[in-house]
């Protein structure tokens, strides 16, 4: 897969970019990114990228024609000439549909990303309407720019690749992750873990047992799979209702989480 980031601070992605998962994927030639600068496409002697919103208003807005002209660089064709099939350009904003889980694997299925990071007040409504098939928010707050969003979505939809992650079922049991009927899993997979279907992931716990006079729950060193599944299960509905409960409208529920939600 390949990630295009057009912005006017390529460096900031210098970060992002060489740690962790996502420089992993860039080692092992799973992904590419490139960082496109904005102003390398203006045609001034100040390489002004921006200028005052028509109407009247505050702040300033990114101008169209350095961003169609660094898509056009990279071979980015306008919204009506491109097949989405396999290629997506993304515009980051505030105002853009939120960014979920389910959106990160619809993405990961495509062979390239570009992702226009907003500034300033926005951008001119015609990139919008003529390059880009999505707007995206990572949220209901304001950034100073779409910089932040893009890394975020980079390496929500690079550790969904196939051969990122060391195990692939660590992509798929967990929060917001598949319903149970909906994996295929591997081998390997812990036999006590429920696909969450929409909902949060259990608590984890790991080694010592016992900590600062906390221990861990019993039911997790019994070695009886069966009950460890149903403590878990319930742990995701419990941690769903109490820090999001509007996930449970959508979740895929069976009449024991539904029992054991009414008992809460």
């Amino acid at each position: 897969m390949r990630f295009e980031l057009i912005t006017i601070f390529p460096g900031f992605f210098a970060g992002p970019l060489d740690y962790g998962v996502v420089s992993r994927a860039i080692r092992k030639g799973v992904v590419s990114a490139n960082t496109h600068d904005l102003r390398a496409f203006t045609h001034d002697r100040h390489r002004t990228v921006d200028d005052r919103p028509f109407g009247g208003g505050e702040g300033m807005v990114l101008k169209a024609q350095p961003i169609f002209e660094c898509a056009e660089s990279i071979g980015i064709t306008q919204l009506a000439e491109r097949d989405l099939t396999r290629e997506s350009v993304i515009l980051l904003a505030a105002g853009g549909k939120p960014f979920t889980q389910t959106i990160a694997h619809e993405l990961s299925k495509l062979e390239r990303i570009t992702m226009i990071c907003g500034r300033y007040e926005g951008v001119d409504e015609r990139v919008n309407t003529l390059l880009c098939d999505r707007e995206l928010s990572v949220g209901d707050y304001v950034l100073s720019g779409g910089e932040l969003g893009a890394a975020i979505i980079l390496d929500a939809v690079t550790r969904l690749l196939p051969g990122v992650l060391g195990n692939a079922d660590s992509a798929r049991f967990e929060s917001f992750g598949h319903s149970d009927e909906e994996i295929e899993h591997t081998l390997e997979s812990p036999q006590a873990t429920h696909g969450s279907g929409g909902l949060l992931d259990y608590p984890h716990y790991t080694r010592p047992a016992e900590f600062l006079g906390h221990t861990i729950p019993e039911v997790l060193a019994n070695g009886d799979h069966a009950q460890v599944r149903k403590w878990r299960r319930q742990q995701q509905l419990l941690k769903t209702a109490r820090n999001r409960p509007d996930l449970l409208a959508k979740a895929d529920l069976s009449e024991e989480d539904r029992t054991f939600l009414a008992g809460l």
